[in-house]
């Protein structure tokens, strides 16, 4: 109901006379005109819940424009959001109109077909079914949420065009070549399924084969052995010691990936039940390393000492666990020695760059450097180097020899790595 006759000019009241204004009792709702704006009301139900309406006529029509609840939209905000609405209607537009419109555009877009994200959902959830191995069903979906969903995950999968496809592959396709292709491929798995389902049609956008051919490089002509840039040696000490200044939970796993030369998801996925900090030693098991074998990390003192600082949450196994207590992303490294980079540069300095390909180095490029490391400054020999970076040795006796036997000797030479990183090794290891 209305409450006496609409001035022309109603007072202006404040804030604090708008949080006093109550229901005087009675049936159905009351409206208190606030001043500032003509129009402008706080309706009060019977039960003392409160909005704001805009009252004004639009094309010979009163109209009822409500402008939310209060106090989450406050009377400031209410009188901005007046004029604006008023403004709108001296310019012709109906606002009522505008948003049945708005919201029909919506629900016809919803009932036209999937977003890409909801099509990874429905797509994952038969996928997945026939992948044995935990770590791959893990990488299917971390993949297409990290490098596709940023970019397409809320677009329709009957808009996605190859130049979306391309767009999100740009970034990663040079750096990242054996990441961007399984991308790629994900990508164009759950197109596929979801032109079967009848949700889109036309060619796959993401079909490599007469379509992203033309537009890409080569996959084998830009992927290199040693794809990923890697810090170089004389530039170890200073990039260590930057890293050890910055604080972070990602910065703290980009430090242990350098002490470990393990790799990132290695180091992301870790928890505490992998760690014996006793006995020194963090075990991976088979299901999360790229060979499919369970490995072995010997731990340095400063790798037990950063372990030790870290939180243990009751809510999260993970290591490194992320602000939602869940594992972080592969970004997350990558954009600390990204701004690592960018803050160097910025001093003056070149930055952290690969010696090769004179790009930033990132941190699977660090392997690389403890590989380097290992030929050219240590008497170490290739396969302790090889085992600790977890690759295939030999053949399968020869394998069976040296994981036996090389757990203490390899942990002689991550303390040598260690101290290298630090700025205190000898001339010669």
């Amino acid at each position: 109901m209305w409450v006496g006759v609409m001035p022309k000019k109603a007072k202006e009241l404040s804030a604090l006379d708008v949080k006093r204004l109550t229901h005087p009792g009675g049936v159905g709702n009351v409206n208190f005109a606030v001043g500032g704006v003509a129009g402008l009301r706080l309706q009060v139900t019977s039960t003392n819940a409160t909005s704001w309406l805009l009252i004004a006529t639009v094309a010979g029509k009163v109209r009822q424009i409500g402008l939310g609840g209060y106090p989450d939209v406050s009377l400031s905000q209410a009188r901005d959001l007046a004029r604006e609405m008023r403004d709108k209607i001296r310019r012709g537009i109906d606002p009522v109109e505008e948003r049945k419109a708005a919201k029909a555009a919506l629900f016809a877009a919803q009932k036209r077909g999937l977003t890409f994200d909801d099509a990874v959902d429905k797509f994952l959830a038969h996928k997945l079914e026939e992948l044995t191995n935990d770590k791959h069903r893990k990488q299917w979906r971390s993949t297409l949420m990290t490098y596709a969903s940023p970019q397409i995950g809320k677009m329709l999968v009957s808009e996605i065009t190859v130049h979306d496809v391309q767009r999100l592959l740009d970034p990663i396709w040079l750096t990242t070549t054996e990441t961007a292709t399984r991308v790629r491929s994900r990508v164009e798995s759950v197109l596929d399924w979801a032109q079967v389902k009848g949700h889109r049609s036309g060619e796959n956008p993401a079909r490599w084969k007469g379509n992203l051919e033309a537009l890409m490089p080569k996959p084998n002509k830009v992927a290199k052995s040693d794809n990923h840039p890697a810090i170089a040696l004389k530039d170890a000490c200073t990039w260590f010691a930057a890293l050890q200044a910055r604080a972070g939970i990602s910065a703290r796993a980009l430090e242990f990936l350098a002490l470990t030369a393990a790799r990132s998801g290695e180091v992301r996925g870790a928890v505490w039940s992998e760690i014996d900090l006793v006995a020194r030693v963090w075990t991976i098991p088979a299901s999360r390393m790229k060979a499919g074998q369970e490995h072995r990390v010997t731990l340095t003192d400063e790798a037990v000492i950063l372990l030790k600082k870290m939180p243990r949450l009751n809510s999260s196994p993970y290591v490194f666990a992320a602000p939602r207590e869940g594992q972080l992303s592969d970004m997350s490294l990558s954009a600390v020695m990204r701004r690592m980079h960018s803050d160097d540069v910025a001093k003056g300095g070149v930055g952290f760059i690969d010696n090769k390909s004179k790009r930033p180095a990132v941190p699977h490029g660090l392997r690389s450097t403890f590989r380097v490391w290992v030929a050219e400054r240590t008497e170490y020999p290739r396969e302790m180097a090889e085992i600790a970076l977890a690759h295939t040795v030999g053949n399968e006796v020869e394998r069976a020899y040296l994981r036996s036997d090389m757990v203490d000797k390899r942990r002689g030479m991550m303390e040598a790595w260690g101290r290298f990183l630090r700025g205190k090794a000898a001339a010669k290891e």
